[in-house]
């Protein structure tokens, strides 16, 4: 038997996980989840955005002076970029958003690819409840760490950009290629299957990671990532 580079399984993954996700079994869980993602973002929205209002409104009402007429321009203008920041700000935090969410979706996800690309290996089984929600907090936790580390390097120019890719694709390498395996078999085996194979599911990570970095697509990061995780584990577990 020859042994396949990490290299040649990880292109092999991403390639399946493309497909995957503009297949007729993914389509719902697609739609599914990013009406959910975008209700979420714009509830988020709208509430900082009346928060922001109110704390200028407040502001204002706490020192009633009269405002000269050119100083109105100043006031709009300062609630347009208050708006932009953030704009900014939820780019960078669209990852724990969009993680938080499709959560719900993954072992649907993961059953689509197992029953459709591998219908002669057993099945795989969701994670126990308790460990899911455990796992699911811990990414959510880690990814808004990261991320809010990225915000801050935001006046950093290109470290910022760097850094988010890195980082995301660290952390979906070692959820969602962790819970892949852990369907497939036990803690412990999932646990040194990721260990052998850590760099090529860093590299898939970071691939998937590119994607948050484009608007619209990064709502499906999560499916793709969790598809691409599938295959992965599929071919380095065999």
């Amino acid at each position: 038997m020859v042994r396949e580079s990490a290299a040649t399984l990880v292109f092999r993954s991403i390639r399946d996980g493309v497909a995957d996700l503009l297949s007729p079994p993914f389509r719902g869980v697609a739609l599914r989840s990013l009406g959910v993602t975008l209700t979420v973002v714009v509830a988020l929205w709208a509430l900082g955005t009346r928060f922001i209002t109110h704390v200028a409104g407040d502001a204002a009402g706490a020192h009633p002076i009269d405002v000269p007429f050119f100083l109105d321009g100043v006031v709009w203008l300062a609630g347009i970029f208050s708006g932009l920041a953030l704009m900014i700000g939820f780019s960078f935090l669209i990852a724990p958003i969009t993680a938080a969410v499709a959560g719900l979706f993954l072992d649907e996800v993961a059953e689509a690819v197992e029953t459709t690309r591998y219908p002669a290996d057993p099945p795989g089984k969701p994670m126990p409840l308790g460990e899911s929600l455990i796992g699911a907090a811990r990414f959510t936790g880690l990814s808004l760490i990261v991320n809010v580390v990225c915000l801050a390097l935001l006046l950093v120019p290109g470290v910022n950009l760097v850094a988010f890719w890195l980082g995301n694709g660290w952390l979906i390498a070692r959820e969602y290629f962790g819970f892949a395996a852990r369907r497939l078999m036990g803690r412990e085996a999932a646990a040194d299957l990721a260990r052998r194979h850590s760099t090529a599911a860093f590299f898939a990570g970071v691939v998937a990671a590119l994607l948050l970095s484009v608007p619209f697509l990064n709502f499906l990061t999560p499916l793709f990532a969790t598809a691409v995780m599938v295959h992965l584990v599929k071919q380095t577990s065999r």
